[in-house]
């Protein structure tokens, strides 16, 4: 791993950029489109970049080889369920709600972490930064313009979400040792064929009339905001290494805020703005130290 040049910091805030504007898309989205049918075209997007990735790579995927159990559970854990809930919560709560919520994902991690991983125990500093990180969270069920009898159902639906992207992360460090590149596109196969059957069972996608708004939303959200997004953080991970990516975290919720506010006309608060304070300066007391990410 090289130290970040210009060039790598630019890739980064592209991808916090891309990242941080899937929220208002996925609430654009949900006009027309029902959440499991978003996520299935989210993900076939996402796996034809991917596929050709490895194809030009010469890996091998193993998504139906002796390991396809892990591969299987993966793919429905961090990204069938955690797409979908999001989908249904963001669709009833302000787009850049979402992106807040979603930035604390390594904290609600060391959480997990914490119990499951011999080598991931809180310490104090660990353990300060993921209370102050969650105090920030707290502090928004106050704002009753935010979060209110309407909606708050969604706001831990969306959480849940988050949640899973937890459990999935810590069911792929068993397979840590596989390349990156085979992991993820494995992983998303198997969430098409988990989805797939769902989508069409349960909401008859054909029946649709959508939007041209919300197709286009959709089709950013599998091309870009999946697909290309998912290329620019394997070459972030494999040229500057995992602690260099993980930094998108602070800046996914900025451009989630920026894109909700100047495109979906949403309300912004103070205790909002002081939210994000807290939950950003927690982030970075528990990445600070956390001696368990490694390049």
């Amino acid at each position: 791993m090289r130290e970040a040049n210009n060039f790598d910091l630019a890739l980064l805030i592209l991808l916090a950029m891309i990242w941080g504007s899937s929220f208002s898309n996925i609430k654009i989205a949900t006009y027309s489109y029902e959440p499991i049918t978003l996520a299935l075209v989210r993900v076939i997007f996402a796996c034809v970049p991917l596929i050709i990735l490895c194809k030009l790579k010469k890996i091998k995927l193993e998504a139906f080889g002796k390991n396809w159990k892990s591969y299987a559970l993966i793919g429905l854990c961090n990204i069938a369920i955690p797409f979908v809930l999001i989908a249904i919560g963001t669709g009833k709560i302000n787009s850049y709600l979402a992106a807040i919520l979603m930035s604390t994902t390594p904290l609600s991690g060391s959480i997990l972490a914490h119990f499951f991983l011999k080598d991931e125990k809180f310490t104090l500093p660990k353990f300060l930064g993921v209370s102050i990180g969650f105090s920030g969270i707290i502090l928004l069920f106050f704002d009753k313009i935010i979060i209110n009898n309407d909606n708050y159902v969604y706001v831990l639906i969306t959480i849940l979400g988050s949640t899973f992207y937890c459990i999935g992360g810590l069911l792929t460090l068993k397979l840590k040792n596989k390349k990156n590149e085979n992991v993820t596109t494995s992983t998303t196969l198997w969430s098409v064929i988990f989805l797939f059957p769902f989508s069409l069972i349960i909401e008859t996608p054909w029946n649709l009339n959508p939007s041209l708004g919300s197709t286009l939303s959709l089709l950013y959200l599998g091309v870009v905001a999946t697909g290309l997004a998912w290329l620019i953080r394997f070459r972030i991970l494999t040229v500057n290494g995992l602690v260099f990516q993980t930094q998108v975290a602070y800046l996914i919720p900025i451009f989630g805020i920026f894109f909700g506010y100047y495109f979906m006309d949403e309300i912004i608060t103070w205790r909002v703005l002081l939210s994000l304070v807290i939950i950003l300066l927690g982030i970075y007391i528990f990445k600070k130290n956390n001696k368990g990410i490694q390049n």
